[in-house]
């Protein structure tokens, strides 16, 4: 049937975004929670779709005047460290909370949100303090997409729009309503265009994601209730 055949297409499609997002989620979130490695530039540097996403990064003259590991140790590990561990506070609850208090504890919505859909927070591996850390919340949303690859795979469109509703819930009332200040806050303190990239990227991403899955919500979604 042509429904049939253009739900399949609808699908199929959702897949090959899906990777995109998923990628671009593992991404950030690796680059927010701690310092950069060999591995990971050559991650992005071997890819020239992912480097333009890095343009200042990418014309950046030090890159050919210093070696991979003497940037990452004069610089980037620098300015991560003044970014996220000295100079400003990568956790939600230090922007919502009127005391600006960091908190770890159970009453946390997103801890909550964390344990209702059994996301496991490591806080010693990752090196955060609460699980509301921005590189944490970004990992939760690359989480999301994986659940939702596996919804594909098993042709759940229910499921796929379920977890389309739960991510545009976190994005609006989590990630958006508070890593916005953040990630602004990072591009203007940044001392390395990797971070200044990186920020702004995050930023436009987070945007964009959310109107794509309203979009999804508006479209694919709306005969699934």
């Amino acid at each position: 049937m042509p429904s049939q055949l253009s739900e399949r297409r609808n699908m199929n499609q959702i897949k090959q975004e899906l990777e995109s997002r998923s990628a671009l989620y593992a991404l950030i979130s690796r680059l927010m929670l701690t310092e950069v490695d060999e591995t990971f530039l050559e991650t992005i540097e071997k890819d020239e779709n992912l480097l333009s996403l890095f343009p200042n990064y990418r014309n950046w003259s030090k890159r050919k005047e210093f070696t991979t590991k003497a940037l990452i140790e004069q610089y980037y590990n620098v300015d991560f460290t003044s970014l996220f561990l000295m100079h400003l506070v990568p956790y939600e609850s230090f922007y919502v909370r009127e005391d600006q208090m960091i908190d770890s504890g159970k009453g946390n919505p997103v801890i909550e949100l964390y344990d209702a859909l059994d996301f496991r927070v490591e806080l010693d591996k990752a090196r955060v303090v609460s699980g509301d850390h921005i590189g944490v919340e970004l990992e939760f949303m690359y989480m999301l997409c994986e659940a939702q690859r596996k919804a594909l795979e098993a042709n759940d469109k229910e499921g796929v729009c379920e977890l389309f509703q739960i991510q545009k819930g976190f994005l609006k009332d989590h990630l958006l309503e508070w890593g916005s200040m953040f990630l602004i806050n990072v591009k203007r303190e940044s001392r390395t265009p990797l971070y200044h990239d990186g920020s702004e990227l995050t930023l436009e991403f987070l945007l964009s994601d959310y109107e794509y899955i309203n979009e999804k919500l508006d479209t694919f979604c709306q005969d699934v209730k």
